[in-house]
């Protein structure tokens, strides 16, 4: 029921967490990139840009780590508070329910009564009492959601520091922003045992789609 205790930095977050970290600092870049235009944006408008679009990532990124430890907290009292109902005398049939509502509604259906029971008692025999205080790995994820943030922001602003011409700097930018996005599409459908090509090009077409309704809404 608990978060997973492990020692490496690299299983702190989860692949999912990793990938949508870097999805969600990318579209905050792609925004302000989108927002400059390649026939008349000088570098002045480019060097205001790139320090809006760090700041705003740094700002996300922070926003987005306390969320990290917010959500981690409740996760583990929702776990303590089942634990502490299952054993406090609460029949089987209601135990069922609780542990039913506590796993994803398919598993909960297909798992039945005899698998729910099965948990239950194996619950009660063998649970051990759950902390709900914050510890170092969480810590550590925190400060794992911030850099993913914030550095996704670094391979789209590179092309402005390396090329004088603003509209050729745009443009390799956004063709960063595309192959990161199609690369991210890639990793999260082979961790889902998807498609890889197609989840690529899907959220590179999505990702695309999105920023492009983001800046039509002031975003």
């Amino acid at each position: 029921m608990d978060r997973p205790r492990v020692g490496t930095w690299q299983r702190v977050l989860d692949p999912v967490d990793r990938v949508t970290e870097v999805i969600f600092g990318l579209l905050m870049a792609m925004t302000f990139i989108g927002s400059l235009s390649v026939a008349t944006a000088g570098r002045e408008e480019a060097r205001t840009m790139l320090i809006a679009a760090l700041g705003c990532n740094l700002a996300w990124g922070l926003a987005d780590a306390v969320i990290y430890l917010l959500r981690t907290w409740t996760e583990r009292t929702r776990s303590r508070t089942l634990l502490a109902r299952l054993g406090s005398g609460t029949d089987p049939r209601e135990g069922q329910g609780l542990i039913a509502e506590a796993l994803p509604p398919r598993i909960a259906q297909a798992a039945g009564t005899d698998a729910l029971e099965m948990l239950r008692v194996r619950l009660l025999a063998n649970a051990s009492p759950v902390r709900a205080r914050l510890d170092l790995d969480d810590f550590k994820g925190a400060l794992g959601t911030f850099l993913l943030v914030v550095l996704a922001t670094f391979p789209l602003v590179i092309p402005f520091l390396l090329i004088d011409q603003t509209g050729l700097a745009i443009r390799i930018s956004n063709l960063v922003a595309l192959a990161m996005l199609f690369l991210a599409g890639w990793v999260l459908a082979h961790y889902s045992g998807g498609t890889p090509w197609v989840g690529g090009g899907a959220l590179a077409v999505v990702g695309t789609a999105l920023l492009f309704a983001i800046i039509a809404l002031g975003g």
